[in-house]
């Protein structure tokens, strides 16, 4: 047991979250998200929600803040202005938890598949709302 750590952030993810570097990125993803497929690295945490993963996460994670969007999202099919209700609780989490605070930068769908591709890591969780992926760019610990 540690203490601060977030209790569903397990060995395995905080391992991966630690061996990242500045500019890694993490995905975070729904239940839906094709995970396994894409990325080298997959953790499972079934039966948990993304908004909690995102939560627990940026506890830990600090975000890269040289660039615009150090946190992106997917965009709704055929309505790429709209905001579902998870991505409005990922940048209220963001905000609200992150280090560096910032506005969500979006992909469109496949466009944000060839990026997860690239990945350090994917964290498939249990979310069944839909668009509840999230990418995070790994930043630096100043001293």
């Amino acid at each position: 047991m540690l203490r601060n750590i977030p209790s569903i952030l397990s060995p395995d993810l905080l391992w991966t979250l630690r061996a990242m570097g500045h500019g890694d990125e993490l995905v975070i993803a729904d239940a839906n998200f094709p995970a396994t497929a894409l990325g080298a690295r997959c953790h499972r945490l079934d039966g948990v929600t993304a908004t909690d993963v995102l939560q627990a996460v940026l506890t830990v994670l600090p975000l890269d803040q040289f660039v615009p969007n150090p946190a992106v999202v997917m965009e709704v099919v055929d309505d790429p202005n709209a905001v579902p209700p998870i991505v409005a609780q990922f940048q209220d989490i963001t905000t609200t938890t992150a280090d560096n605070p910032a506005a969500m930068g979006k992909l469109e769908r496949f466009a944000f598949y060839d990026r997860a591709k690239s990945a350090f890591a994917i964290v498939q969780t249990g979310e069944t709302r839909l668009y509840g992926n999230i990418i995070l760019k790994k930043g630096v610990i100043g001293v």
